[in-house]
Protein backbone atom coordinates (compact mmCIF):
# COMPACT_ATOMS: atom_id res chain seq x y z
CA UNK A 1 0.00 0.00 0.00
CA UNK A 2 1.50 3.40 -1.00
CA UNK A 3 2.62 5.81 1.72
CA UNK A 4 0.57 8.80 2.81
CA UNK A 5 1.88 12.15 3.97
CA UNK A 6 0.18 11.53 7.34
CA UNK A 7 2.11 8.29 7.80
CA UNK A 8 5.35 10.10 7.02
CA UNK A 9 4.59 12.85 9.55
CA UNK A 10 3.69 10.36 12.28
CA UNK A 11 6.78 8.20 11.79
CA UNK A 12 8.76 8.32 15.06
CA UNK A 13 12.06 6.85 16.12
CA UNK A 14 12.06 3.48 17.90
CA UNK A 15 14.58 1.07 19.35
CA UNK A 16 15.57 -0.15 15.90
CA UNK A 17 15.79 1.36 12.45
CA UNK A 18 12.73 0.59 10.35
CA UNK A 19 11.36 1.35 6.85
CA UNK A 20 8.02 2.54 5.50
CA UNK A 21 7.64 1.42 1.88
CA UNK A 22 5.90 3.34 -0.90
CA UNK A 23 6.15 1.81 -4.39
CA UNK A 24 8.77 0.92 -7.05
CA UNK A 25 11.34 0.32 -4.33
CA UNK A 26 10.95 3.74 -2.67
CA UNK A 27 10.86 3.81 1.12
CA UNK A 28 11.24 6.11 4.12
CA UNK A 29 13.98 4.96 6.48
CA UNK A 30 13.37 5.98 10.11
CA UNK A 31 16.36 5.95 12.51
CA UNK A 32 16.17 5.39 16.29
CA UNK A 33 16.90 9.10 16.73
CA UNK A 34 13.85 9.99 14.61
CA UNK A 35 15.63 10.92 11.39
CA UNK A 36 13.59 10.19 8.24
CA UNK A 37 15.51 9.55 5.03
CA UNK A 38 14.20 8.80 1.56
CA UNK A 39 15.83 5.76 -0.01
CA UNK A 40 15.29 3.88 -3.24
CA UNK A 41 16.27 0.27 -3.86
CA UNK A 42 16.78 -0.73 -7.47
CA UNK A 43 18.77 -3.12 -9.62
CA UNK A 44 21.27 -2.15 -12.29
CA UNK A 45 22.54 -4.95 -14.55
CA UNK A 46 21.44 -7.49 -11.95
CA UNK A 47 23.14 -5.78 -9.00
CA UNK A 48 21.16 -4.27 -6.17
CA UNK A 49 21.84 -0.60 -5.51
CA UNK A 50 20.65 2.15 -3.16
CA UNK A 51 19.92 5.78 -3.95
CA UNK A 52 19.34 8.65 -1.50
CA UNK A 53 16.67 11.26 -2.28
CA UNK A 54 17.08 13.50 0.74
CA UNK A 55 15.46 14.02 4.15
CA UNK A 56 11.80 14.27 5.07
CA UNK A 57 10.11 16.77 5.50
CA UNK A 58 12.61 18.93 3.53
CA UNK A 59 11.78 16.66 0.61
CA UNK A 60 8.05 16.00 0.68
CA UNK A 61 6.31 12.81 -0.44
CA UNK A 62 5.15 14.47 -3.67
CA UNK A 63 8.66 15.80 -4.41
CA UNK A 64 10.35 12.47 -3.81
CA UNK A 65 7.91 10.69 -6.13
CA UNK A 66 8.76 13.23 -8.84
CA UNK A 67 12.48 12.59 -8.27
CA UNK A 68 11.82 8.86 -8.44
CA UNK A 69 10.06 9.27 -11.79
CA UNK A 70 13.12 10.95 -13.33
CA UNK A 71 15.50 8.42 -11.77
CA UNK A 72 13.50 5.49 -13.15
CA UNK A 73 13.48 7.18 -16.56
CA UNK A 74 17.29 7.31 -16.49
CA UNK A 75 17.37 3.67 -15.46
CA UNK A 76 15.13 2.73 -18.38
CA UNK A 77 17.65 4.43 -20.69
CA UNK A 78 20.49 2.32 -19.31
CA UNK A 79 21.93 5.03 -17.06
CA UNK A 80 22.72 4.28 -13.43
CA UNK A 81 21.10 7.12 -11.40
CA UNK A 82 23.62 6.75 -8.57
CA UNK A 83 26.55 7.07 -10.95
CA UNK A 84 24.93 10.03 -12.68
CA UNK A 85 24.57 11.76 -9.31
CA UNK A 86 28.27 11.18 -8.56
CA UNK A 87 29.24 12.50 -11.98
CA UNK A 88 27.19 15.65 -11.53
CA UNK A 89 28.70 16.23 -8.10
CA UNK A 90 32.20 15.73 -9.47
CA UNK A 91 31.48 18.17 -12.31
CA UNK A 92 30.13 20.74 -9.86
CA UNK A 93 33.25 20.42 -7.70
CA UNK A 94 35.46 20.71 -10.77
CA UNK A 95 33.56 23.78 -11.94
CA UNK A 96 33.98 25.38 -8.54
CA UNK A 97 37.72 24.77 -8.82
CA UNK A 98 37.83 26.27 -12.31
CA UNK A 99 35.85 29.47 -11.94
CA UNK A 100 37.20 32.47 -13.79
CA UNK A 101 38.30 34.07 -10.53
CA UNK A 102 40.25 31.05 -9.31
CA UNK A 103 42.01 30.61 -12.65
CA UNK A 104 42.68 34.37 -12.86
CA UNK A 105 44.23 34.41 -9.39
CA UNK A 106 46.39 31.40 -10.30
CA UNK A 107 47.53 33.18 -13.49
CA UNK A 108 48.18 36.33 -11.44
CA UNK A 109 50.34 34.45 -8.93
CA UNK A 110 52.30 32.96 -11.83
CA UNK A 111 52.91 36.32 -13.49
CA UNK A 112 53.26 38.85 -10.68
CA UNK A 113 56.96 38.11 -10.16
CA UNK A 114 57.61 39.63 -13.59
CA UNK A 115 55.78 42.89 -12.75
CA UNK A 116 56.56 45.84 -10.56
CA UNK A 117 54.69 46.09 -7.28
CA UNK A 118 52.48 48.97 -8.39
CA UNK A 119 51.61 47.31 -11.70
CA UNK A 120 50.70 44.08 -9.90
CA UNK A 121 48.43 46.00 -7.50
CA UNK A 122 46.73 47.76 -10.42
CA UNK A 123 46.11 44.47 -12.22
CA UNK A 124 44.45 42.89 -9.19
CA UNK A 125 42.44 46.06 -8.51
CA UNK A 126 40.99 45.92 -12.03
CA UNK A 127 40.07 42.28 -11.57
CA UNK A 128 38.39 42.89 -8.22
CA UNK A 129 36.53 46.05 -9.22
CA UNK A 130 35.32 45.29 -12.73
CA UNK A 131 35.81 41.66 -13.71
CA UNK A 132 35.29 39.31 -10.74
CA UNK A 133 31.89 40.80 -9.77
CA UNK A 134 30.61 40.04 -13.29
CA UNK A 135 32.14 36.72 -14.36
CA UNK A 136 34.37 35.67 -11.45
CA UNK A 137 32.03 32.95 -10.14
CA UNK A 138 31.33 31.43 -13.57
CA UNK A 139 33.05 28.19 -14.64
CA UNK A 140 35.66 29.51 -17.04
CA UNK A 141 34.90 26.91 -19.71
CA UNK A 142 31.24 28.03 -19.85
CA UNK A 143 31.85 31.75 -20.33
CA UNK A 144 30.83 33.00 -23.78
CA UNK A 145 31.74 36.14 -25.71
CA UNK A 146 28.43 37.90 -25.00
CA UNK A 147 29.09 37.70 -21.23
CA UNK A 148 32.52 39.28 -21.61
CA UNK A 149 31.09 41.98 -23.89
CA UNK A 150 28.32 42.80 -21.39
CA UNK A 151 30.98 43.24 -18.69
CA UNK A 152 33.11 45.45 -20.95
CA UNK A 153 30.12 47.59 -21.91
CA UNK A 154 29.61 48.50 -18.24
CA UNK A 155 33.20 49.79 -18.09
CA UNK A 156 32.72 51.73 -21.34
CA UNK A 157 29.59 53.42 -19.98
CA UNK A 158 31.79 55.07 -17.34
CA UNK A 159 33.82 56.57 -20.18
CA UNK A 160 36.82 54.41 -19.25
CA UNK A 161 37.55 53.22 -22.78
CA UNK A 162 41.22 52.53 -22.19
CA UNK A 163 40.38 50.55 -19.06
CA UNK A 164 37.81 48.56 -21.06
CA UNK A 165 40.49 47.68 -23.60
CA UNK A 166 42.93 46.61 -20.88
CA UNK A 167 40.25 44.55 -19.09
CA UNK A 168 39.59 42.70 -22.36
CA UNK A 169 43.30 41.99 -22.76
CA UNK A 170 43.57 40.74 -19.18
CA UNK A 171 40.62 38.41 -19.66
CA UNK A 172 42.21 37.10 -22.85
CA UNK A 173 45.41 36.26 -21.00
CA UNK A 174 43.45 34.37 -18.34
CA UNK A 175 41.42 32.46 -20.93
CA UNK A 176 44.57 31.48 -22.82
CA UNK A 177 46.16 30.34 -19.55
CA UNK A 178 43.07 28.22 -18.91
CA UNK A 179 43.39 26.66 -22.36
CA UNK A 180 47.00 25.58 -21.89
CA UNK A 181 46.14 24.18 -18.43
CA UNK A 182 43.23 22.15 -19.87
CA UNK A 183 40.47 24.10 -18.12
CA UNK A 184 38.98 25.82 -21.15
CA UNK A 185 38.79 25.19 -24.86
CA UNK A 186 38.53 28.71 -26.26
CA UNK A 187 39.14 32.39 -25.57
CA UNK A 188 35.78 34.20 -25.91
CA UNK A 189 37.45 37.61 -25.53
CA UNK A 190 39.10 37.16 -28.94
CA UNK A 191 35.65 37.44 -30.55
CA UNK A 192 35.34 41.00 -29.23
CA UNK A 193 37.77 42.39 -31.76
CA UNK A 194 35.99 45.24 -33.49
CA UNK A 195 33.21 45.34 -30.89
CA UNK A 196 34.89 47.73 -28.44
CA UNK A 197 34.39 51.47 -28.70
CA UNK A 198 37.40 53.04 -30.44
CA UNK A 199 39.85 55.15 -28.45
CA UNK A 200 41.03 58.39 -29.97
CA UNK A 201 44.77 58.12 -30.24
CA UNK A 202 46.82 60.96 -28.83
CA UNK A 203 49.60 61.95 -26.48
CA UNK A 204 49.28 62.86 -22.84
CA UNK A 205 48.03 66.43 -22.52
CA UNK A 206 50.96 68.84 -22.38
CA UNK A 207 50.89 72.60 -22.86
CA UNK A 208 53.48 74.57 -24.82
CA UNK A 209 56.56 76.14 -23.18
CA UNK A 210 54.95 79.57 -23.61
CA UNK A 211 52.42 78.56 -20.93
CA UNK A 212 55.10 77.62 -18.40
CA UNK A 213 55.63 81.10 -16.88
CA UNK A 214 51.91 81.45 -16.03
CA UNK A 215 51.81 77.91 -14.69
CA UNK A 216 54.85 78.42 -12.46
CA UNK A 217 53.46 81.72 -11.19
CA UNK A 218 50.11 80.06 -10.35
CA UNK A 219 51.94 77.21 -8.62
CA UNK A 220 54.01 79.59 -6.47
CA UNK A 221 51.07 81.91 -5.76
CA UNK A 222 49.02 78.87 -4.64
CA UNK A 223 45.56 80.35 -4.79
CA UNK A 224 44.49 76.73 -5.25
CA UNK A 225 45.55 76.16 -1.62
CA UNK A 226 47.61 73.07 -2.33
CA UNK A 227 49.57 71.38 0.45
CA UNK A 228 53.26 72.42 0.53
CA UNK A 229 54.26 68.79 -0.12
CA UNK A 230 52.02 68.71 -3.20
CA UNK A 231 53.65 71.87 -4.56
CA UNK A 232 57.06 70.35 -3.88
CA UNK A 233 56.05 67.17 -5.69
CA UNK A 234 54.89 69.07 -8.79
CA UNK A 235 58.09 71.12 -8.84
CA UNK A 236 60.26 68.04 -8.32
CA UNK A 237 58.44 66.31 -11.17
CA UNK A 238 59.15 69.27 -13.44
CA UNK A 239 62.82 69.37 -12.40
CA UNK A 240 63.44 65.65 -12.89
CA UNK A 241 60.75 64.79 -15.50
CA UNK A 242 60.48 61.22 -14.24
CA UNK A 243 57.22 59.29 -14.50
CA UNK A 244 54.64 60.14 -11.84
CA UNK A 245 54.73 56.64 -10.37
CA UNK A 246 58.51 56.86 -10.04
CA UNK A 247 58.20 60.17 -8.20
CA UNK A 248 55.50 59.26 -5.66
CA UNK A 249 57.15 55.92 -4.87
CA UNK A 250 60.54 57.46 -4.10
CA UNK A 251 62.18 56.47 -0.80
CA UNK A 252 65.02 58.23 0.99
CA UNK A 253 67.43 55.32 0.58
CA UNK A 254 67.40 55.91 -3.20
CA UNK A 255 69.06 59.31 -2.81
CA UNK A 256 72.73 60.18 -2.51
CA UNK A 257 72.43 63.84 -1.55
CA UNK A 258 76.16 64.31 -1.17
CA UNK A 259 76.74 63.33 -4.80
CA UNK A 260 73.44 64.84 -5.97
CA UNK A 261 72.10 61.60 -7.46
CA UNK A 262 68.82 59.74 -7.35
CA UNK A 263 69.21 56.04 -8.22
CA UNK A 264 65.84 54.47 -9.07
CA UNK A 265 66.00 50.65 -8.86
CA UNK A 266 65.02 48.54 -11.85
CA UNK A 267 61.90 47.14 -10.23
CA UNK A 268 60.41 50.63 -10.03
CA UNK A 269 61.19 51.55 -13.62
CA UNK A 270 58.84 50.92 -16.53
CA UNK A 271 61.64 49.40 -18.62
CA UNK A 272 62.94 47.36 -15.67
CA UNK A 273 66.38 48.95 -15.87
CA UNK A 274 67.99 51.00 -13.07
CA UNK A 275 68.06 54.71 -13.73
CA UNK A 276 70.17 57.64 -12.46
CA UNK A 277 68.66 61.10 -12.12
CA UNK A 278 71.26 63.87 -11.56
CA UNK A 279 69.86 66.39 -9.07
CA UNK A 280 70.05 70.13 -9.57
CA UNK A 281 70.54 72.55 -6.67
CA UNK A 282 66.83 73.36 -6.87
CA UNK A 283 65.90 69.67 -6.63
CA UNK A 284 68.18 69.24 -3.61
CA UNK A 285 66.50 72.22 -1.94
CA UNK A 286 63.10 70.56 -2.34
CA UNK A 287 64.43 67.33 -0.84
CA UNK A 288 65.83 69.27 2.10
CA UNK A 289 62.44 70.90 2.67
CA UNK A 290 60.71 67.53 2.53
CA UNK A 291 63.20 66.02 4.95
CA UNK A 292 62.68 68.83 7.46
CA UNK A 293 58.89 68.63 7.21
CA UNK A 294 58.53 64.84 7.18
CA UNK A 295 60.99 63.64 9.79
CA UNK A 296 59.67 60.09 10.05
CA UNK A 297 59.00 57.46 7.41
CA UNK A 298 60.68 56.17 4.27
CA UNK A 299 58.63 58.05 1.67
CA UNK A 300 60.01 61.27 0.24
CA UNK A 301 56.48 62.34 -0.65
CA UNK A 302 54.19 60.69 1.92
CA UNK A 303 50.42 60.65 1.71
CA UNK A 304 48.99 63.68 3.48
CA UNK A 305 46.22 61.65 5.15
CA UNK A 306 48.03 58.35 5.68
CA UNK A 307 51.76 59.09 6.08
CA UNK A 308 52.62 55.39 6.13
CA UNK A 309 51.63 55.34 2.45
CA UNK A 310 53.17 57.36 -0.35
CA UNK A 311 51.43 60.15 -2.19
CA UNK A 312 48.80 59.05 -4.69
CA UNK A 313 49.37 59.29 -8.44
CA UNK A 314 46.13 61.26 -8.60
CA UNK A 315 47.51 63.98 -6.29
CA UNK A 316 49.68 65.43 -9.06
CA UNK A 317 46.88 65.39 -11.63
CA UNK A 318 44.45 66.84 -9.08
CA UNK A 319 46.86 69.68 -8.33
CA UNK A 320 47.21 70.52 -12.03
CA UNK A 321 43.42 70.59 -12.37
CA UNK A 322 43.03 72.89 -9.36
CA UNK A 323 45.59 75.24 -10.86
CA UNK A 324 43.25 75.63 -13.85
CA UNK A 325 44.92 73.31 -16.35
CA UNK A 326 42.42 70.47 -16.55
CA UNK A 327 42.70 68.74 -19.93
CA UNK A 328 45.70 70.92 -20.84
CA UNK A 329 48.43 69.27 -18.77
CA UNK A 330 49.20 66.03 -16.94
CA UNK A 331 52.07 64.82 -14.80
CA UNK A 332 53.31 62.78 -17.73
CA UNK A 333 53.04 65.85 -19.94
CA UNK A 334 56.05 67.38 -18.19
CA UNK A 335 58.20 64.71 -19.83
CA UNK A 336 57.12 65.75 -23.32
CA UNK A 337 57.50 69.40 -22.37
CA UNK A 338 61.05 68.85 -21.09
CA UNK A 339 62.02 66.90 -24.21
CA UNK A 340 60.87 69.59 -26.65
CA UNK A 341 61.99 72.59 -24.60
CA UNK A 342 65.49 71.31 -23.74
CA UNK A 343 66.11 70.47 -27.41
CA UNK A 344 64.78 73.78 -28.73
CA UNK A 345 65.78 76.24 -26.00
CA UNK A 346 68.88 74.68 -24.43
CA UNK A 347 70.23 72.98 -27.54
CA UNK A 348 70.84 69.46 -26.20
CA UNK A 349 71.05 66.40 -28.45
CA UNK A 350 68.05 64.11 -28.56
CA UNK A 351 70.06 61.12 -27.28
CA UNK A 352 71.04 62.91 -24.06
CA UNK A 353 67.48 63.93 -23.22
CA UNK A 354 66.12 60.56 -24.31
CA UNK A 355 68.50 58.78 -21.92
CA UNK A 356 67.42 61.05 -19.09
CA UNK A 357 63.80 60.15 -19.87
CA UNK A 358 64.80 56.45 -19.53
CA UNK A 359 63.11 55.51 -22.76
CA UNK A 360 63.44 51.99 -24.14
CA UNK A 361 66.61 51.54 -26.22
CA UNK A 362 65.98 51.65 -29.93
CA UNK A 363 68.40 48.86 -30.79
CA UNK A 364 70.75 46.30 -29.24
CA UNK A 365 73.68 48.68 -29.36
CA UNK A 366 71.79 51.27 -27.29
CA UNK A 367 70.61 48.55 -24.92
CA UNK A 368 74.23 47.61 -24.21
CA UNK A 369 74.96 51.01 -22.64
CA UNK A 370 74.64 51.15 -18.87
CA UNK A 371 72.51 53.51 -16.82
CA UNK A 372 75.36 56.06 -16.63
CA UNK A 373 75.22 56.77 -20.38
CA UNK A 374 75.79 60.54 -21.04
CA UNK A 375 75.80 61.06 -17.27
CA UNK A 376 78.24 64.02 -17.31
CA UNK A 377 76.19 65.75 -20.01
CA UNK A 378 73.00 65.00 -18.12
CA UNK A 379 74.33 66.57 -14.90
CA UNK A 380 74.97 69.84 -16.69
CA UNK A 381 71.68 69.62 -18.58
CA UNK A 382 69.58 69.06 -15.44
CA UNK A 383 71.09 72.13 -13.74
CA UNK A 384 70.57 74.27 -16.85
CA UNK A 385 66.97 73.04 -17.03
CA UNK A 386 66.36 73.98 -13.39
CA UNK A 387 67.87 77.42 -13.93
CA UNK A 388 65.73 77.89 -17.04
CA UNK A 389 62.59 77.08 -15.04
CA UNK A 390 63.60 79.67 -12.43
CA UNK A 391 63.89 82.31 -15.14
CA UNK A 392 60.44 81.37 -16.47
CA UNK A 393 59.01 81.62 -12.96
CA UNK A 394 60.37 85.19 -12.70
CA UNK A 395 58.92 85.93 -16.12
CA UNK A 396 55.57 84.67 -14.84
CA UNK A 397 55.60 87.33 -12.12
CA UNK A 398 56.18 90.03 -14.73
CA UNK A 399 53.38 88.69 -16.94
CA UNK A 400 51.01 88.68 -13.99
CA UNK A 401 51.98 92.21 -12.92
CA UNK A 402 51.43 93.54 -16.44
CA UNK A 403 48.08 91.76 -16.63
CA UNK A 404 46.99 93.37 -13.37
CA UNK A 405 48.12 96.82 -14.53
CA UNK A 406 46.26 96.42 -17.79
Amino acid sequence: MPLTDKACKNAKGSAKLYRLFDSHGLYLEVTPAGGRYWRWKYRYFGKERRFAFGVYPEVSLAEVRDKLYHARKLLSEGVDPAQRKKDLKRTAILNMATTFELVAREWYDTMKGTWGERHALNIMRRFEMDIFPEIGARPIKDIVASEVLEMIRKIEKRGALELARRATQMCGQVFRYAIITDRAESDPSSALKGALKPIKKGHFAAFDVTELPKFLYALNLNNARLYPATINAVKFLMLTFVRTSELVGATWNEFDLENAEWSIPAERMKMRRPHIVPLSKQALAILKAQKETHVYGDWVFPNQVSPRKHMSNCTILGAIKRLGYKGEMTGHGFRALAMSTIKEKLGYRHEVIDRQLAHAPRNRVDAAYDRAMFLDDRRIMMQEWADYLDKLAEKGKVISANANNG
